[in-house]
C-alpha cells in the first residue's frame, strides 16, 4: 500500500461499554446472543488503513446487525468509509473471521456491504458470500497475517 485512500476519515465517539449484570454472569441462565453482544465482539476490529477501530469510523454499527438465535443466523452489514474503498473485502473477511472464531459453530454468519454505500458492492458481496473464495482467502498466509492484525490476534 503506497498511500491512504481516505486520508482524513470522520472519527466518531465509541459506544459506552455494556453493563454486565449478575444474570449475564450466571451460567444457569439461558442467555441468547443479541445484536449488542455481536457488536461487542467486532467493534474493536482495527481498520487496515488507519489506527482506528471499525466502530470509530462507523464502518460497524449495532443497528446494522441482526441475530436470529432460533435459526442460528447472524447478519452483519458494514459501511465502508468511502464509496470506492479497496479494503472493503479485507474488512468483510476480518469481520467474518472474528465471528467464526468467537461464535459457536451452529451460527451461519453473513457479512455484506450496506446497500448503496460502495461502488462495487455486488462484486465485494459476491466474494464475501462465496464459501470457496473465502476458504481460499483464509489459506493465504499473508492475508491471514493482515486479518489477524486487524482483529488483534497473533497468527497461530
Amino acid at each position: 500500500m503506497t498511500e491512504l485512500e481516505n486520508v482524513n476519515p470522520n472519527v466518531y465517539k465509541k459506544s459506552e461499554d455494556r453493563k454486565v449484570t449478575k444474570a449475564d454472569e450466571d451460567e444457569d441462565v439461558v442467555d441468547p446472543f443479541d445484536e449488542r453482544e455481536i457488536f461487542d465482539l467486532i467493534r474493536n476490529i482495527n481498520d487496515p488503513e488507519h489506527p482506528l477501530t471499525l466502530e470509530e469510523l462507523h464502518v460497524l454499527e449495532q443497528s446494522l446487525i441482526t441475530v436470529d438465535n432460533e435459526k442460528n443466523i447472524v447478519n452483519i452489514l458494514f459501511t465502508p468509509t468511502i464509496p470506492h474503498c479497496s479494503m472493503a473485502t479485507l474488512i468483510g473477511l476480518s469481520i467474518r473471521v472474528k465471528l467464526l472464531r468467537a461464535l459457536p459453530p451452529r451460527f451461519k454468519v453473513s457479512v455484506e456491504i450496506n446497500p448503496g454505500t460502495h461502488a462495487s458492492e455486488h462484486a465485494v458481496n459476491k466474494q464475501l458470500t462465496d464459501k470457496e473464495r473465502v476458504a481460499a482467502a483464509l489459506e493465504n498466509t499473508h492475508l491471514m497475517e493482515v486479518i489477524n492484525q486487524c482483529i488483534g490476534m497473533p497468527l497461530k
